[in-house]
């Protein structure tokens, strides 16, 4: 097995790209950053249309004869099956990746993706197929799931091992860049059609069309992926740095403890990562009688406020380091959870200052996230071991998040919510106490 090997003793950050640069003239950062960007993108992409839709169009589709409050509660729960299943889409496609390689397996996961993402445009409701229309939209988001623990190509972990050690920081928020700007599309193509089309044409057809534009963002990442990890450069690089699938078994026996602390380091950013994004646009939609669209147009200009934070996140990790920044952003989401809730409730300027402070430290902290939770691995599990943290980090911080946060909020108020963010901030600062391997080496 790849696994049993001798690892490779890890080479400064910044020589291993030269040097396989100068014996591959196709090999740069810059490609592999725009593979990873393309990549990201079209994932969260495919997150927010379909989380959006969960607020704005399967309650009335799917669930027609509950309230508004239970039927998003119970389009929620069907979102948070894609974690749920994620994991094991993993451990399918890494058995997929050991014998058949990285771009079958990128193929197989990206086409799952693909076909599952563009049949919700098709879903009939509940008047026309009755109690089956929720079935086969959990069965749809269950197939996002597997495929999306396919996605995983290890060009993010490729990316941070060629890093310049004083650029670590950098290289390490290039990949979190795919979410906001994921949610700009997806936020602005909602907004375009609830803004401009008749509430009966919306539900028609609409709100369909966004699956069609990611099935469509689906086949061009496809085919920008594939041009990088399937060529002879990039393979002779993987396998020189071993980034090679490890069983996942064995990544467990070996690092399980990683895995578990990985995933939990990040749960301040994913709390507030819903924050920001899905819960308020259910919050609003429910118990406001603000326009979705006005709304969703607004998270679209946070979303570019999360671009600029994220990018500053990699100059100011690399001059503080990223375990000091993740805990610095961790205490100023706890003490954002104090009184995020009134802003949230403020009104017109309430919510705008929500968004974009909550954008401004989602961004800080959501940018150093995936770097922190790679570090933890050597090389020779580093590709198999950051796609399940990244897994679980999802599973427990993201995938019931907005149910969560819904439930306690409808029950308690907003201050629930503000609660539920606390918990998240403390759940990094005491993964980051027990990482000690975040912590910047010595001199």
């Amino acid at each position: 097995m790849m696994v049993a090997a001798a690892e490779p003793s890890p080479q400064p950050l910044g020589q291993e790209l030269p040097e396989a640069h100068a014996r591959h003239g196709e090999v740069n950062p810059g490609e592999i950053a725009v593979g990873v960007i393309i990549g990201r993108t079209s994932e969260f992409f495919d997150f927010f249309v379909y989380a959006i839709a969960s607020v704005v169009v399967f309650p009335q589709l799917v669930f027609p004869d509950a309230d508004p409050l239970t039927g998003t509660l119970y389009s929620f729960a069907i979102f948070a099956l894609a974690f749920v299943a994620r994991p094991f889409g993993t451990a399918l496609f890494m058995a997929i990746d050991r014998a058949h390689g990285r771009g079958t397996k990128l193929t197989i996961a990206l086409f799952l993706l693909g076909c599952s993402t563009v049949a919700v445009a098709f879903l009939p409701g509940q008047a026309q197929i009755g109690a089956a229309s929720p079935l086969l939209l959990a069965l749809l988001r269950i197939g996002q799931g597997l495929a999306l623990g396919g996605t995983w190509d290890g060009l993010a972990s490729l990316l941070a091992l060629n890093a310049p050690r004083q650029r670590r920081g950098w290289y390490a928020m290039i990949p979190q860049l795919g979410a906001p700007l994921g949610l700009i599309v997806a936020s602005g193509l909602f907004a375009f059609f609830l803004g401009s089309l008749s509430a009966e044409d919306f539900f028609d057809w609409g709100w369909r069309y966004p699956f069609f534009v990611a099935f469509a963002i689906n086949v061009v990442a496809l085919f920008a992926r594939l041009r990088i990890v399937v060529t002879p450069d990039y393979t002779k690089l993987f396998e020189s740095q071993a980034l090679q699938p490890a069983p996942v078994g064995a990544t467990l026996r070996a690092h399980w403890r990683d895995v578990v602390i990985g995933a939990f380091t990040p749960l301040a950013s994913f709390a507030l990562f819903h924050m920001v994004t899905v819960f308020p646009l259910s919050w609003v939609f429910l118990f406001t009688r603000q326009a979705p669209a006005r709304f969703l147009a607004i998270e679209a200009a946070g979303a570019v406020i999360g671009v600029l934070a994220i990018i500053a996140s990699g100059m100011v990790a690399d001059r503080i380091g990223r375990r000091a920044l993740l805990g610095v952003t961790a205490v100023a989401i706890a003490a954002f959870s104090g009184f995020a809730p009134q802003l949230l409730d403020g009104g017109d300027i309430g919510e705008a200052v929500f968004m974009a402070l909550g954008f401004v430290l989602l961004g800080l902290a959501f940018g150093q996230s995936s770097g922190a939770v790679a570090s933890a691995f050597p090389n020779a599990y580093r590709y198999t071991g950051s796609a399940l943290t990244a897994d679980l980090a999802w599973l427990v911080g993201a995938g019931f998040a907005p149910l969560v946060a819904l439930i306690l909020s409808s029950r308690f108020g907003l201050i629930a919510a503000g609660a539920y963010l606390l918990s998240g901030a403390v759940c990094t600062l005491v993964a980051l106490a027990l990482n000690r391997r975040l912590a910047p080496p010595p001199g």
